[in-house]
């Protein structure tokens, strides 16, 4: 057979062997891809994929196609500024490498005449973070090419179950990784308020914002190397994520402020959304956005959490304990007014609180406690000496396991802390009544898929007051207890304080606490009489009840003081005094009124006024303590879209609000936002608006993005911030 062949042609052969194969060209397939590995909505012309899940590339070769046997195809990947492979910062893997658990894989796929595609896929527990991609070819000569094939970024898979963030729902990973807007629960646990936000964590450039987050942390400035190989986990990642929303010890995203005064910023109530906030600071040279409040810290780092693939969602808790000294109990102290008085210690009660949960395992805990993990940026107190708090674990909080991981008395206490009430009167201190129930209520989050709000209490704690609750509290109380007293309290689980004398305050397990009105057997309580919309006068009654067979005389100060939402008291500016006689038996009511004119001026941004009643009996020196939170409410936006959505047609939207006010405001500004909607951040300045006066304002967009969108609308004025409007509409691909 050899006889017949014609030279040429076997010498052409020969040469077809002998010569090296080279790179002419790479396919990342970034939209095939990105598809795939659900990132199309953050781009098709980047490589963006998920740990622990393949992506294919395709070669191009220039002189011939591959050759099995013949030539040896080794994949190098990199992250970080120092790449080392016993970090795991650095890989090398050979093409038909399928691995074993923890290796990269490279396997070949579809071979063609002068190309060959690879499927590749990085182990569920590489570090995430941005990639570059290279490719070593040696042929049989012996000769090594190399090329540079480009970057690509890998984030956490909840897809997966191999990584530490799997989610075994399908409705859970869209709600909790890929929705891109929500409500954030504000007001107080009589009136629960949904605040619409936008956290469009697949905006343009928002994950190249966040990875950049990652690299301006303090972990990352110190020891890159190592910063960048324990971005695998999970824990460590939402750790420092937490640490750089806030900006206390870094250049983080936002400066907290609660004064009152936002002149040099912006009124944390005015935010509708995340995306405006990191494009500020990554803008700005990331130096911190003025200013934040606890549901603004919350809704940046959701966006952050879910832009690098952590399952999140934001959580507000009513009546959220701030216990500075970690024994548990909440001191609040009143003087004989019944006004709220700051103390010393700066425990207080939040009127609500905002924090994320994180979906992940818990391999540095006990089996049992993975799942749904606390994270808080707003910066309250330190853990290892910065300020962030958490993860710890929801299923840790609720059986009293005070000992685990991080942060985990600090979020006890917001929800399952008691409160003590104190009277400060003539230089000295008398308790007033210690309430086991009020700390922790109506903990919210978002319902999966739905505009309704879903209460998770039950995850936090037994039913308030229930004999697993009170025991809980009492396995929770000794742990810190026992940890101090050996000097065994992690340092990551509480800041070190001298403990008050409230530790030892007693308290029964078996009933709830006790009442001054137990022993008088005379009972108060406040009534509202309207609604309390904000530029009416605010009527309500106060009912006096006796329960018992004898005529009681009381002598009853009455107060009205407006609050910031993380409980701190502004000062009184409503004080009246009651004197009520009750036969055996009796009810009675006492009917007051405060002006829209004499507490319009010292309203917070809040919202918030406390009214409290302060009553003693004449021949007793028991004092009956009541008081009662209201929320002022205004008319809402009213947004209508006028014709049907689709992708990158005109779209008009009709905003239609009014002046709640007997007088005129001034300095109106309406802002709109929406993923999807508006490249950015629509800003219509109004100017006066009216007393009384409806207006109404039509926009023009163009949509760029599918699928079930959310618009957000904010009117700000001189008398008011946050009145705010949302409208959920669906957009559809153009025909």
């Amino acid at each position: 057979m050899a006889q017949g062949l014609d030279p040429a042609p076997q010498s052409h052969c020969l040469a077809w062997l002998i010569t090296g194969l080279e790179v002419a060209l790479t396919d990342l397939r970034s939209s095939w891809n990105n598809v795939y590995h659900h990132t199309d909505d953050v781009s098709v012309d980047r490589l963006l994929v998920r740990r622990g899940q393949a992506f294919s590339i395709i070669l191009y070769f220039r002189n011939r196609g591959f050759q099995p046997g013949l030539d040896n195809i080794i994949f190098v990947v990199e992250t970080g500024p120092l790449p080392d492979l016993a970090k795991g910062t650095r890989a090398v893997f050979g093409l038909g490498n399928q691995g074993g658990p923890g290796p990269w894989i490279a396997l070949p796929e579809a071979p063609g005449p002068t190309s060959l595609e690879v499927s590749l896929c990085a182990p569920p527990m590489a570090a995430v973070g941005r990639y570059l991609l290279k490719v070593h070819i040696s042929s049989f000569q012996g000769s090594v090419t190399a090329y540079k094939l480009g970057e690509f970024i890998l984030l956490f898979n909840p897809w997966c179950p191999g990584d530490a963030v799997y989610l075994d729902s399908e409705p859970q990973r869209q709600e909790y990784v890929v929705n891109d807007y929500g409500f954030i629960y504000q007001g107080s646990k009589n009136w629960i308020r949904p605040c619409p936000w936008n956290y469009g964590q697949f905006e343009e450039n928002i994950i190249d914002i966040c990875l950049e987050l990652l690299d301006k942390s303090l972990n990352f400035q110190t020891d890159p190397a190592t910063d960048c190989a324990l971005r695998g986990s999970p824990v460590y990642v939402s750790r420092v994520v937490c640490t750089m929303i806030n900006s206390n010890d870094d250049n983080g995203v936002l400066n907290g402020n609660w004064s009152e005064n936002y002149v040099d910023g912006i009124n944390p109530a005015e935010w509708t959304g995340s995306v405006a906030i990191l494009k500020q600071w990554h803008a700005a040279g990331c130096q911190p956005v003025r200013y934040g409040q606890c549901w603004v810290f919350a809704a940046v780092m959701c966006t952050v959490m879910r832009c690098l693939g952590i399952p999140t969602r934001v959580i507000t808790n009513f009546d959220s304990g701030h216990d500075t000294d970690g024994n548990l109990i909440i001191d609040e102290y009143y003087d004989n007014t019944g006004r709220i008085l700051e103390n010393k210690k700066k425990d207080t009660v939040w009127n609500f609180h905002v924090w994320n949960e994180c979906w992940m395992a818990r391999k540095d805990l006990p089996p049992g406690y993975g799942g749904w993990q606390v994270l808080d940026a707003t910066p309250q107190e330190t853990s290892n000496g910065l300020y962030c708090c958490g993860p710890a674990s929801v299923r840790a909080i609720k059986e009293g396991e005070v000992d685990l991981k991080y942060d985990t008395p600090f979020v006890f206490s917001m929800v399952n802390a008691d409160c003590m009430s104190w009277l400060i009167y003539g230089g000295k201190e008398q308790k007033l009544h210690q309430d086991t129930t009020s700390v922790g209520n109506f903990i919210s989050t978002k319902s999966i898929q739905s505009d309704e709000r879903d209460d998770i209490t039950e995850s936090y704690k037994y039913g308030e007051g229930s004999p697993q609750e009170r025991l809980v509290f009492q396995k929770a109380l000794q742990k810190l207890k026992s940890e101090r007293s050996h000097g065994t309290l992690r340092a990551d689980s509480q800041p070190s304080r001298p403990l008050s004398r409230s530790w030892d305050s007693p308290r029964s397990l078996d009933t709830p606490s006790l009442r001054p009105s137990d022993v008088v057997q005379v009972s108060l309580k406040f009534e509202l009489l309207d609604p309390p919309n904000m530029g009416q006068d605010i009527n309500f009654v106060l009912m006096a009840l006796n329960m018992s067979s004898q005529f009681k005389d009381l002598r009853v100060n009455l107060s009205a003081q407006s609050l910031l939402h993380d409980g701190s008291p502004l000062p009184t500016f409503w004080q009246d005094k009651a004197f009520i006689t009750l036969s055996p038996e009796e009810e009675r009511t006492y009917p007051c009124k405060i002006p829209y004119a004499q507490y319009s001026q010292y309203l917070s941004t809040d919202k918030l006024i406390r009214i409290s009643a302060l009553g003693e009996e004449k021949s007793s020196p028991e004092k009956i303590l009541v008081n009662k939170i209201i929320t002022l409410t205004y008319p809402g936006i009213t947004i209508n879209v006028l014709g049907a959505a689709t992708v990158n047609q005109p779209l008009s939207i009709q905003v239609i609000f009014s002046n709640p006010l007997s007088e005129p405001v001034e300095d109106c500004v309406l802002t709109l936002e929406g993923s999807g909607l508006f490249k950015k951040q629509q800003r219509v300045l109004i100017g006066v608006l009216k007393p009384h006066h409806r207006a109404t304002i039509t926009l023009k967009t163009v949509p760029f993005k599918s699928g079930p969108r959310q618009i957000q609308a904010n009117l700000r004025s001189n008398k008011f911030k946050d009145i705010k409007g949302y409208r959920n509409i669906n957009v559809d691909f153009a025909l």
